[in-house]
């Protein structure tokens, strides 16, 4: 095993590194900068742009490579929103014509998810008009969100490029990114234009072990192309503004645009992979879609030599557009059917038309893509061969192959795989009914409280984590906008609807970028409208990262006074922070100014319900996943109370739920029925549930979560063999791993473990990692494919039921269509954790049932009875104290079957404590639940006070805290006891107190209300 670095992705000359596509474009910038030098260039790199999935990333990445790009002269600077750093990286294209410089010239990235390619369509094509440096460059990289996951909209990139001429390539994976990238550059230089970069979902997000190549080769320049005599770079012109703007056009339309056509075919971009010498049936697919038409010809039975003896030809397109004409009629040459695979509107289809329309009739193929033969607009509604809506699946793409093959060539292969797709649909429509796992706030988001609004109020949603509102209050919560629209739709209803105010909901981080505008539109249309400004203090969206500027309570306040809001009131989680007013406004004959806690929220909203105006509310609280990420750092103080259910007092009500929408509130079922506890390892101490009318609460003070004491290893396995490590061949086809669960657990850990494990082994890796707006509670998917040679890996997702081994953390993820999708009898194996996570539904609905019988009945059905069930979650909390370790439980059970077929990295080898585990699990593997041990009750978890003093757990439930509660782990002689008092929840808090003051347990109780 050869040994690496986590630097070896950005420093690495030679062999092969692991990364993912976020990666790969920091490194592209690095690689960039040393292409120049070795060509005796002294150039420098710039990077702005806007954070949104499926770059939501990007940001950090840069941010944790700054000493990286420093060393190679590369600056981020992030962008306040999508087209400011837009014009900025524009600017890096002038920096000779304002001004001399030490540096010959700059290569800038722009990045912004494709809703920010919408809004830099002005600042795209003056770009584009104006042009690039000669020794400068820009690429323009948009994040495609084709199925919506993390989008209001789906969206797809590539007509507003062409709108813009710009000219767009788009990678088939990891592997492209840095050489692609860099023809980007070669190509901005040659042409003066920007140039396009299309980063899919499956392609950015997705890691894989890549040969580095020999990044300093030379890229062809086109000899066939003659520029005018000024060239076609950015230039200065004392022409007036409207001759300049017609130059411009010309120079696009008659060179610019033709000089990146002429880079594509000198450096064949577009060219035929596979190739057969009596060609009928050409496919054309780009990006995603070429890897998943070679997966849905495997799958098939075609191979390379196969399809050469039926006469199929591919061509890969790296540049959609503009498509070059040269290499795609020399492609079509013989062919009798061109199907065009790609993803959302057509692009490449209409120019294959518009290139073969006039050639000659004896030698032009058919073009089918989106519709058959008939074309577009014959049928009612559109008969779709591929949808351009959602996402394109290799099932998909397989069924057409298939259909276009079958005028001429049937095989076994054929009938049997569109059988299994036949067999599939039918399971699938069982799938349907598995309740979701929708995206949910976290335990003690402020937007739990803050979206909320009084009854027979409306609020409009705008772009953030407060936008799930729509789904979690519904009643409320309604509409919404584009990014920094939020509110203004209210300009247009007010004059016309009987509602006389409405409340509009806008993040801090929207407000920075665009959402003051609207704020400022507001109060010049004279609208009654409260705006709730929500201050958390963080990006909480996309992984917490820091508002790119000063924004604080009391510039956003002090703004909003200037911009003519007349009254404004902070709601404060700790209104004490504010007791110097100072920095606040003060209150005037124009201004009212008020400072509240959150408790008055209700009273507070329904004041500025009825003011005349616009009104202001800023919410402050720490977004709750930044708070535990500060607390882990001790950059936060530690939570002063923590909150226990006493169970006999509980009844079940669900009023703590309703209260606080708090999902760290779980099921406990009872002998007296369903009732309810708190989660430690995720609560985050907002103390909202305690709003609920119930004296079942328990308030716990001056302690924090204490994790229960693993067995020591040696007496783990005193008297169990050695563990022998299991086979891990993959053989010759790739070996797919599943792996479901739920937002904010590790699944994606899990991925990039099994991923840096197969690239340590040398082994070829492709891991995809599926979040979105998931991230929050939801379904989170990781697509893992491993291969003894990396030139087998194809598509990113696992196809249709190909999955080798579905490990599936979280049941009610393992049962979602998706994943019943890729499970096939005889074929998959389902290693699936059997605890019963509610849904975020459970704090609303208090009956809602776990639906567990029916879950395990499809999954076994699905993998023909293939399924292993077994409660990790039990059994990793019972050995490792906490539930976070469930899923790294699970892998290492999977691995210890033999199911990941990848040796873990060195550092993650289970130690033979875990051989038990294995062995205990193994007898529950017909489908039959595991035996459930009896929970011990909430007050069971209550700590000792320092000192040894029992009377705190006395107080609260006959004494049990002060003694153990043994129970046996099942199936072992040599595990022994976990006890209660090994696995209390709360542990006195640092620095220890007196007996008497360091832990104080208050009864919750609202019954002389």
């Amino acid at each position: 095993m050869k040994d690496v670095a986590l630097s070896d992705k950005y420093t690495a000359t030679d062999g092969r590194i692991y990364l993912n596509g976020v990666q790969a474009l920091v490194r592209l910038m690095l690689v960039q900068q040393q292409r120049d030098a070795a060509q005796g260039l002294r150039t420098a790199g710039f990077v702005s742009g806007y954070r949104g999935s499926p770059l939501g990333g990007l940001d950090e990445a840069l941010w944790a490579a700054e000493e990286h790009l420093k060393r190679h002269d590369v600056k981020f600077l992030p962008g306040l929103n999508e087209e400011l750093a837009a014009t900025a990286v524009w600017g890096t294209q002038q920096v000779h014509l304002t001004g001399g410089s030490d540096y010959d010239g700059v290569f800038a990235l722009w990045y912004g998810k494709a809703p920010g390619v919408d809004r830099c369509g002005d600042v795209f094509k003056h770009m584009a008009h104006a042009g690039t440096s000669r020794h400068g460059g820009i690429l323009l990289v948009a994040g495609d969100d084709h199925g919506a996951y993390s989008s209001t909209l789906p969206n797809q990139s590539d007509h507003l490029f062409a709108a813009s001429m710009i000219p767009m390539l788009y990678p088939q994976g990891v592997e492209d990114y840095p050489e692609l990238g860099l023809h980007g550059f070669a190509m901005s230089r040659f042409a003066g234009l920007p140039v396009g970069f299309k980063a899919l979902a499956d392609t950015v997000e997705s890691s894989a072990s890549i040969d580095v190549g020999d990044a300093m080769r030379p890229f062809a320049l086109p000899q066939d192309f003659v520029p005018p005599d000024a060239g076609m770079h950015a230039r200065l012109s004392t022409d007036t503004l409207g001759i300049q703007a017609r130059k411009q056009e010309a120079l696009m339309q008659d060179y610019k645009i033709y000089a990146a056509i002429a880079y594509a075919r000198a450096n064949r971009l577009n060219h035929v992979t596979r190739d057969a010498p009596n060609a009928r049936l050409g496919i054309v697919a780009s990006g995603k879609s070429y890897r998943d038409v070679l997966e849905a010809l495997e799958e098939l039975g075609l191979d390379e030599q196969r399809g050469a003896e039926l006469g199929l030809r591919l061509f890969k397109v790296a540049m959609p557009w503009p498509l070059e004409p040269d290499s795609i009629r020399e492609f079509a040459d013989g062919l009798e059917e061109i199907p065009v695979v790609e993803e959302k509107r057509q692009i490449v289809e209409y120019q294959l038309k518009e290139h073969l329309y006039n050639w000659r009739e004896d030698v032009r193929p058919r073009v089918i893509g989106k519709f058959d033969e008939l074309g577009e607009w014959v049928h009612p509604r559109g008969r779709w061969l591929l949808p351009a809506t959602a996402d394109l699946s290799v099932a998909q793409i397989a069924r057409v192959i298939a259909q276009r093959i079958g005028r001429f060539h049937q095989s076994d292969a054929i009938r049997e795989r569109l059988a299994l797709l036949d067999a599939k649909d039918e399971i699938l429509e069982k799938a349907v009914a598995t309740p979701t796992r929708p995206a949910w706030y976290c335990s003690g988001c402020p937007h739990n409280t803050s979206t909320r609004v009084p009854e027979g109020s409306l609020a409009l949603a705008g772009i953030g984590c407060h936008v799930m509102a729509t789904a979690i209050f519904p009643e409320h919560n309604k509409t919404t906008t584009q990014m920094g629209g939020e509110g203004a739709p209210r300009l247009g209803q007010a004059w016309f609807s009987v509602r006389p105010h409405v409340f509009a909901n806008l993040g801090d981080g929207t407000y920075y970028h665009s959402g003051s505008l609207a704020v400022r539109a507001a109060v010049a249309a004279g609208v009654n409208i409260t705006y709730k400004i929500l201050y958390n203090d963080a990006v909480a969206m996309t992984g917490g990262q820091p508002v790119d500027g000063p924004l604080t309570v009391p510039r956003i306040a002090h703004q909003l006074a200037a911009e003519g809001v007349r009254r404004i009131a902070l709601v404060a989680e700790d209104p004490s922070r504010w007791n110097d007013r100072s920095q606040l406004p003060a209150d005037s004959a124009n201004l009212r100014f008020t400072v509240s806690h959150r408790d008055e929220m209700e009273t507070v909203q329904r004041e500025l319900r009825a003011f005349e105006g616009v009104s202001v509310l800023i919410y402050d609280q720490v977004c709750a996943a930044e708070k535990r990420r500060r607390r882990k750092k001790g950059e936060f103080p530690p939570a002063a109370s923590r909150v226990v259910i006493n169970e006999l007092v509980c009844e079940g009500c669900g009023d703590c739920g309703v209260a606080s929408n708090c999902t760290s509130l779980q099921p406990l079922n009872t002998p007296f029925g369903l009732k309810r506890t708190v989660d430690q390892s995720s609560c985050n101490a907002d103390l909202s549930c305690l709003k609920g009318f119930c004296p079942s609460f328990v308030t716990v003070e001056g302690v924090t979560p204490r994790k229960a004491k693993a067995a020591a290893p040696a007496a783990a396995s005193a008297g169990l063999p050695a563990l022998l490590e299991p086979a891990h061949d993959l053989g010759q086809r790739m070996h797919n791993i599943l792996i479901t669960g739920i937002g904010g657990t590790g699944v994606i850990t899990l991925g990039a473990l099994i991923g840096m494990a197969a690239h340590l082994e040398g082994k070829g890796v492709s891991v995809l990692d599926m979040t979105g707006m998931s991230q929050k509670n939801g379904s989170v998917t990781s697509h893992v494919r491993l291969a003894a040679d990396p030139s087998m890996l194809l598509a990113q997702r696992i196809p249709t039921g190909e999955a080798d081994l579905v490990l599936g953390c979280d049941m009610l993820t393992a049962a979602a269509a998706d994943a019943i999708a890729r499970m096939r009898p005889g074929r998959t194996r389902a290693i699936v954790n059997t605890h019963e996570q509610p849904t975020g539904h459970f704090a609303q609905q208090r009956d809602w049932e776990y639906p567990a019988d029916a879950l395990r009945g499809l999954i076994a059905e699905a993998t023909g009875d293939g399924a292993v069930f077994i409660d990790g979650t039990r059994l990793a909390t019972a050995l490792l104290g906490d539930a976070i370790a469930t899923n790294l439980f699970m892998l290492g059970f999977a691995f210890q079957q033999g199911q990941s077929r990848c040796p873990p990295p060195r550092c993650c080898r289970p130690s033979p404590s875990t051989a038990w585990r294995s062995r205990r699990t193994s007898r529950h593997s017909n489908g039959a639940a595991a035996p459930r041990s009896t929970r011990r009750r909430a007050t069971d978890r209550i700590a000792r006070p320092a000192g040894g003093a029992a009377a705190a757990g006395e107080r609260v439930g006959a004494g049990r805290a002060a003694r153990g509660i043994s129970r046996r782990l099942p199936g072992t002689s040599a595990m022994r006891t976990a006890t209660a008092a090994s696995s209390s929840a709360c542990a006195p808090s640092k620095p220890a107190r007196s007996a008497a003051s360091a832990c104080r347990v208050r009864w919750r109780s609202t019954c002389s209300a």
